[in-house]
């Protein structure tokens, strides 16, 4: 893990400031390294700065196509999506990350191309979780945000990655310290802990510690804290 077996389209979704983004971006980008063609699309009608455009030179450079709204990061407040999207999930030619908006409100964008999701039945839809956040500090409290998103979007969960963070502030330790609520989380859910996602510099202390299922991050951009989306 996280590159094993890996399904053609990964859907990261999460509550608000769980860091969905900076998983994604770092997903994509290692599926690139992996030598797979990767397109990446920001789902977030929610957040107006769609942030995965903030990445855009990274993302171009490393040869993946970013698929963001035309108006990402300005002040333009008009919540649409690209008809690109469409393409991601139709065409098999690419690997497919898709950034979901926050809660449910944010999942109901990925409604619209589920019939394309579930047809193919290539995807993989994680739950990425800070359990440093509010209204996510506890597995019970996690599993109602989980169950309203799968409601929302008409698509079940099937792993869950573990991101408890405190930002550039976070420690091997504190990680080490979720992992017991991410293995209670999953044994509640009934799907598995797919990764725990830790900053490069990190993963080293983590595997001494024995976190499971690491996936280490290269890229810190500038929106990664604890209050990212």
């Amino acid at each position: 893990m996280p590159l094993s077996n890996t399904k053609r389209v990964t859907l990261f979704c999460g509550h608000y400031g769980s860091g969905k983004t900076n998983i994604a971006v770092n997903y994509a980008l290692a599926l690139r390294k992996a030598g797979h063609p990767v397109r990446i699309a920001d789902l977030d009608i929610v957040n107006p700065y769609f942030r995965t455009k903030d990445s855009e030179k990274e993302l171009g450079d490393a040869g993946i196509e970013l698929i963001s709204p035309a108006f990402a990061n300005t002040n333009v407040d008009l919540p649409a999506l690209p008809a690109a999207v469409y393409r991601m999930v139709q065409q098999s030619d690419a690997m497919a990350v898709m950034d979901v908006g926050g809660d449910d409100r944010g999942a109901y964008a990925l409604g619209r191309y589920r019939p394309y999701i579930l047809e193919e039945n290539n995807y993989e839809m994680l739950c990425v979780v800070n359990f440093y956040r509010p209204m996510t500090t506890t597995p019970e409290e996690t599993l109602c945000v989980m169950r309203e998103i799968e409601a929302a979007a008409g698509i079940a969960f099937t792993g869950i990655v573990n991101n408890t963070n405190l930002g550039e502030a976070t420690t091997a330790e504190d990680i080490d310290s979720s992992q017991a609520k991410a293995a209670e989380l999953a044994k509640m859910a009934g799907i598995p802990l797919k990764m725990t996602a830790v900053r490069a510099d990190l993963y080293e202390p983590c595997r001494a510690l024995g976190v499971p299922a690491l996936f280490p991050m290269e890229l810190q951009a500038r929106y990664f804290a604890v209050d990212e989306s």
